[in-house]
């Protein structure tokens, strides 16, 4: 949610290089509602947020497109719940 915060992006370098090659990392200069419209539109099943204050308590926002549901986890929960259903 706020590119250029050291502990954001290292936070999001972590998850996807757990993830990759099956996630896609949105990294471009766009507000989040713009990005989180896009992702809801290539059809991806999850969408994995990180702010300032979960980065900094090692904690990833899941949203579940199918359902909505979004719960805050911790990084290797995160990884783990993405991975038992096949793709980022």
């Amino acid at each position: 949610l706020k590119q250029g915060d050291a502990a954001c992006d290292a936070l999001c370098e972590r998850l996807h290089a757990a993830l990759s090659p099956d996630s896609l990392y949105d990294d471009r200069a766009e507000r989040a509602g713009v990005k989180f419209a896009d992702a809801d539109l290539m059809g991806h099943p999850w969408q994995a947020i990180v702010g300032p204050r979960g980065a900094a308590a090692g904690k990833v926002e899941l949203k579940q497109r199918a359902t909505g549901e979004r719960q805050e986890v911790s990084f290797e929960d995160a990884v783990a719940r993405v991975r038992e259903t096949g793709s980022a």
